[in-house]
């Protein structure tokens, strides 16, 4: 496992951290995670998705349904194996609403891609 690029976001007070890994294994993934859950503590949804192979996932940590789902899908439309992106989020105060969450946590990890 190897962390690859780092992105940073703020939007209505929130700060989104955007992590991107190579990762061989759901092992390395769990270990990726319960690392950074250690680290930030504070945060108040740590999401991510994965593939490994056929493997993949995408999880939301409770943020409102599908708002996560463009991490797996920047994934696909790179066209990568062995990603994993988490975006770790700090609460600002300010609820987002479901259209500019799901625009900010696709775009916070689509600069993990930027050169």
């Amino acid at each position: 496992m190897k962390k690859l690029k780092t992105s940073f976001l703020e939007v209505k007070k929130s700060k989104f951290i955007g992590l991107l890994y190579e990762v061989n294994s759901i092992s390395d993934v769990e270990s990726i995670l319960n690392d950074l859950k250690i680290e930030h503590k504070k945060a108040r949804h740590i999401v991510y998705a994965y593939k490994i192979g056929g493997l993949e996932k995408n999880y939301s940590d409770k943020e409102p349904g599908g708002t996560t789902r463009g991490l797996l899908d920047l994934i696909h439309l790179k066209n990568k194996d062995n990603t994993l992106i988490i975006v770790i989020r700090y609460f600002g105060g300010i609820l987002l609403g479901s259209g500019p969450l799901t625009r900010t946590y696709t775009k916070v990890s689509s600069m993990l891609f930027n050169d």
